[in-house]
């Protein structure tokens, strides 16, 4: 099992964290990772992305031109990465901002509106858990128990009254998450 996973949109939309806790996750579950981030110096508003590598064997290179996953939170992003989803692949992205959606024929996407449910949850800092969600349902790569554990370690003690909260949006992404097109075959 190898999952080369792209998660890319805005700074400040939560990408690196995401990221982040994806790869806790796999480390708790004895997989090898390898989480590398790539963000502009403007940060919020600026582009960033993550690329996560989530492997029962070792990791030969982090660099990666092509991916099985690509999570796709704004045009820019979606625009860049959408040629480079493995045939076969998952592109999973926020309806959010998109005037162009996915096209490719060859791939499996799913749409998650996450930044509108973040907005009904009274919260957008969780845009990102919703999103996370979503592709845990699709991809249930990592135990739910260890995404919560990570994301209690990369969250700042003094935010932990905020953990159900983002364990809420992360159910509520599973919920949410529809099927744009699927491969055929």
């Amino acid at each position: 099992m190898k999952e080369e996973i792209i998660i890319a949109g805005f700074g400040g939309q939560g990408v690196l964290s995401m990221g982040k806790i994806l790869a806790y996750s796999g480390v708790m579950q004895n997989m090898e990772v390898s989480w590398m981030p790539s963000y502009g110096p403007e940060m919020r508003g600026g582009t960033a992305n993550v690329t996560v590598v989530l492997s029962d064997q070792r990791i030969s290179s982090p660099m990666l031109q092509v991916f099985d996953t690509s999570i796709l939170l704004n045009q820019q992003s979606l625009d860049k990465f959408e040629p480079k989803v493995k045939p076969g692949g998952i592109l999973l992205y926020d309806s959010n901002g998109i005037t162009r959606h996915p096209e490719r024929e060859d791939i499996n996407i799913y749409c998650v509106d996450a930044t509108e449910e973040a907005s009904r949850m009274k919260s957008s800092k969780i845009m990102n858990m919703i999103v996370l969600g979503a592709y845990l349902k699709i991809k249930p790569l990592v135990d739910i128990e260890n995404v919560l554990k990570g994301l209690k370690k990369s969250l700042p003690e003094r935010h932990h009254h905020l953990l159900p909260m983002n364990e809420k949006a992360i159910q509520r992404g599973m919920e949410i998450v529809r099927e744009v097109s699927m491969v055929k075959g």
